[in-house]
């Protein structure tokens, strides 16, 4: 499983930019190794910082500018998702709860925590929850 990004080359410095924007993720490089490399070391500090754990970030380059973010933990990964559209949304964990119909934050707080493995289907209905503006189903998610 991995979220897809895309990396291009830009006519200033750096000269390199790189987004995962399922990720709410943004760097750059002054080569497209060094873009790939930041983007790599980003989402290790991202994950270490919501969830104080180190896991294995891997990015991958596919053809024509689309990379690949993947993890050794998918629930990290997927939650890590949900944090940030959340936060990219303005929401707090309370209003995503009510717009799932329940009045807990907790349990909607045991996906953002990685407590709980979410299927496809359900990782759908909380991406829209957590962020309605978004077009399409997972964002540029891949499997």
């Amino acid at each position: 499983m991995e979220f897809r990004g895309k990396v291009w080359k830009t006519e200033g410095r750096p000269k390199w930019v790189i987004e995962a924007p399922s990720l709410c993720v943004i760097t750059q490089g002054h080569t497209k190794k060094e873009a790939l490399a930041m983007l790599k070391d980003a989402m290790e500090l991202l994950i270490f910082s919501y969830f104080d754990c180190k896991t294995k970030i891997a990015v991958i380059e596919h053809k024509q500018g689309i990379v690949g973010v993947t993890c050794s933990d998918r629930k990290i990964l997927l939650s890590l998702a949900l944090i940030k559209q959340r936060e990219e949304s303005g929401l707090s964990v309370r209003q995503v709860s009510r717009r799932l119909g329940s009045e807990s934050p907790n349990a909607y707080g045991r996906y953002e925590r990685g407590r709980v493995n979410i299927s496809l289907e359900k990782f759908d209905e909380l991406l829209q929850a957590v962020n309605p503006n978004l077009s399409g189903v997972m964002l540029s998610f891949g499997l």
